[in-house]
């Protein structure tokens, strides 16, 4: 079955930051909603590329050795390996494309730690 997806009405369905939900599948990547407040922790995907998507906001990429502005309409592909820390002053909407298996935090597991993903 074909489907479209209104990021609008997505977005409206949930209110707390850094917990990702599946709101499609293309191959065997999952295309993921999350709204972000505040920093994240610094952390690596050792296998995956991550690509964030400012559907609305901003959104500041922290690298070791520089840090990166992303504004609405624009997206960055942080290369697998490459460690890094996002970071959002003011609530920010965003769709992540990663591969099915991708934990949020990457190499680190803890409290913000989200496994078990649900479908908005």
């Amino acid at each position: 079955m074909v489907e479209k997806v209104n990021l609008a009405d997505k977005f409206a369905l949930f209110q707390d930051h850094w917990h990702p939900r599946i709101a499609g599948e293309v191959n065997d990547m999952h295309v993921k909603l999350t709204k972000l407040k505040g920093e994240f922790l610094w952390h690596t995907h050792d296998a995956e590329d991550e690509m964030f998507l400012v559907v609305r906001g901003e959104l500041l990429i922290r690298l070791r050795d520089q840090e990166i502005t992303v504004r609405e309409g624009e997206f960055i592909v942080i290369p697998h390996g490459v460690e890094h820390q996002p970071v959002a002053r003011e609530e920010v909407e965003v769709v992540l494309f990663e591969p099915k298996d991708t934990l949020n935090t990457g190499n680190v597991e803890n409290e913000r730690t989200v496994s078990d993903l649900e479908w908005i």
